[in-house]
């Protein structure tokens, strides 16, 4: 599906290096299908080139002229000034995915040549050793093929979903920040060894193998959270009490919290670009 396209990558972040590698790696593509450009970081894109082989310049119209896919995968505050820079270069038929949070298909479009295809993802930084959790959605005037052509791509660095627009800020909240929050407990849990008396590195291998132990649990059993958590917790014993624990403390609701908060600055940032000078 993707061999006899070209790729552009509108920014070189993280996301923009775990898709070129992912695809690299899958064998979906070849290097010289790939053109990758950023704003200004010119050692950056050197990296690219020696890491991947693919081409890079720091050009975006030359990037927009030779790409059939264009993934913008610049930060969400940096897209009100990449589309008024070649938004209007763009053609009818390309298809543009964009993995920047909280910009609505119907923005992008705004900024785009009629006729091009908008897509819209929101992958996470897991990515970058392909066990992304990814959700897109296809635009106004996207067609399957096309929303085809972007779950290839998406699904080189993990396993992809799709929901309505609508729903892609509490994806947002939940999987594309998800990450940060397990890392959050991770340290917590470490920390929490070494007040025990275990030595940091012991506490810390014990910490990631019991999360990482715990969702092949959840992958491979496929059962409700819920009931495996009630299998580990026997009536009177220590898991009982450390989870009587986390009760105490808002737990369980300061996660529904965060992944909510989480989402709501992700339609903030969508209103940024709405209102941003040049956006219309």
């Amino acid at each position: 599906m993707l061999e006899d396209l070209t790729i552009g990558f509108l920014g070189a972040g993280s996301m923009a290096e775990a898709l070129v590698h992912g695809l690299l790696g899958a064998g979906l593509t070849a290097p010289d299908r790939i053109w990758v450009t950023n704003r200004s970081n010119r050692e950056r894109l050197g990296g690219f080139a020696r890491r991947f082989g693919v081409h890079v310049t720091p050009d975006k119209a030359q990037v927009v002229e030779r790409s059939h896919v264009l993934v913008i995968a610049c930060k969400p505050k940096d897209v009100a000034g990449l589309l008024a820079e070649v938004g209007r270069k763009t053609r009818p038929g390309q298809i543009a995915l964009s993995v920047a949070a909280g910009i609505s298909t119907e923005a992008l479009a705004a900024g785009l040549t009629p006729g091009v295809q908008v897509v819209r993802a929101m992958p996470n930084t897991s990515s970058q050793i392909r066990e992304s959790a990814t959700a897109l959605c296809g635009g106004p005037g996207a067609t399957p093929e096309a929303v085809a052509v972007c779950r290839a791509i998406l699904g080189a660095v993990g396993k992809v979903v799709e929901v309505p627009e609508p729903l892609l800020d509490a994806v947002t909240g939940l999987s594309g920040s998800g990450p940060a929050y397990v890392y959050a407990m991770v340290e917590a849990l470490v920390e929490a060894g070494v007040r025990a008396g275990l030595p940091r590195e012991v506490s810390h291998d014990l910490a990631v193998q019991t999360v990482l132990g715990a969702a092949r649990m959840l992958v491979e059993t496929r059962e409700d959270p819920a009931v495996l958590r009630q299998k580990v917790t026997s009536p009177g014993g220590t898991t009982m009490a450390g989870l009587q624990v986390l009760s105490e403390h808002g737990f369980h609701e300061a996660i529904v919290r965060a992944v909510s908060r989480a989402a709501e600055r992700s339609r903030e940032l969508g209103l940024l670009l709405a209102s941003a000078p040049g956006a219309d």
